[in-house]
């Protein structure tokens, strides 16, 4: 999935701007529903239903929001690839259920043909933490633990094929250590459980309540994935400067319609979400829990998931990583 899956959607957009132009003038003229891939509560949950709020005063519409988590997201964006392309179902997920979960797997729905990017929304930081279960005062120490008791250190991420378990296999197979992976559905039960430590540690994207969990002191964060230290937590080191460049990754995350949705739709959506961005309230919100607004062209947003793809792959290949 990497030049062609571009080019088919690229193909798909200007196929879609023939048929039903004069209908997609029309749009919207009734709600909008987006399907959001993770269960309610989570950083994503959070700021679909934010962006939702501004995209319903700007489109006149109201826009529901439906969690559908499971399977890394590939659930809730298979629900979109079967919908009606008319612009009335959209998806909102990380890119990892198009750009990580087709090297490990078959999935039930062909990114390249079933699914069209719209615009990018957010990018977010991956943080790894500790649970009160944890005697790792830090990322070291956790690596250690899992060389002297193969299997002791239990990570939980928010599912098979997601980020953080790419992350977690990355790092075993760099640091020559048997880690125990704890796949949930999303991120709201895989936090509740993580702080009646039921695991050792579990991997994050940044958010409220993750923030707040950490200041009481009920996570203790070891490591960050992101391009640079994070504000809020100025002493912790990203995963690069561990050591670990390969699985120093951020999520990325965007709206998506169905394939054969009308260009003249896919354009008005793409605006209207980037206005929404460039709105300093949002921002400020995503800025608070160190999550940071995108936006841009949908066709930048398809390169951006292609080359993802491409890096992926090359992770993947090099250290043998399957799933069960």
């Amino acid at each position: 999935m990497t030049n062609s899956l571009r080019r088919s959607w690229l193909v798909a957009g200007a196929l879609a701007a023939l048929p039903m132009f004069s209908w997609a003038q029309s749009w919207p003229a009734r709600p909008i529903r987006v399907v959001v891939s993770y269960p309610a509560g989570g950083v994503s949950d959070v700021v679909a239903r934010a962006l939702g709020d501004k995209l319903t005063a700007q489109l006149g519409q109201p826009i529901i929001v439906e969690n559908k988590a499971g399977a890394g997201g590939a659930i809730g964006l298979d629900q979109v690839a079967k919908s009606q392309p008319d612009g009335y179902t959209l998806g909102f997920s990380s890119i990892s259920p198009l750009a990580l979960s087709p090297h490990l797997g078959k999935l039930p729905f062909d990114p390249a043909k079933d699914l069209m990017p719209v615009a990018s929304v957010m990018y977010s930081p991956v943080l790894l933490l500790g649970t009160k279960r944890s005697t790792a005062k830090d990322f070291g120490q956790l690596i250690a633990q899992a060389r002297q008791e193969p299997g002791s250190v239990r990570w939980a991420t928010a599912g098979l094929a997601s980020l953080g378990h790419i992350m977690l296999e990355q790092i075993a197979y760099s640091a020559k250590a048997e880690i125990t992976h704890i796949p949930y559905k999303g991120g709201g039960q895989q936090l509740n459980d993580g702080l009646s430590a039921q695991f050792e540690v579990l991997s994050t994207n940044a958010g409220p309540a993750v923030l707040q969990h950490i200041k009481s002191g009920s996570f203790h964060p070891l490591a960050v994935g992101a391009p640079k230290r994070l504000a809020s937590l100025p002493n912790v080191p990203t995963l690069g400067e561990l050591g670990y460049a390969p699985a120093n990754l951020s999520s990325l995350f965007g709206i998506f319609a169905p394939a054969g949705t009308p260009a003249a739709i896919v354009g008005r959506l793409n605006a209207e979400i980037n206005k929404a961005l460039a709105q300093p309230d949002l921002q400020a919100k995503l800025a608070a829990t160190d999550n940071v607004a995108t936006g841009g062209k949908a066709a930048d947003f398809a390169r951006q998931i292609a080359e993802e793809s491409q890096g992926n792959a090359r992770i993947i290949r090099a250290a043998n990583i399957k799933l069960d």
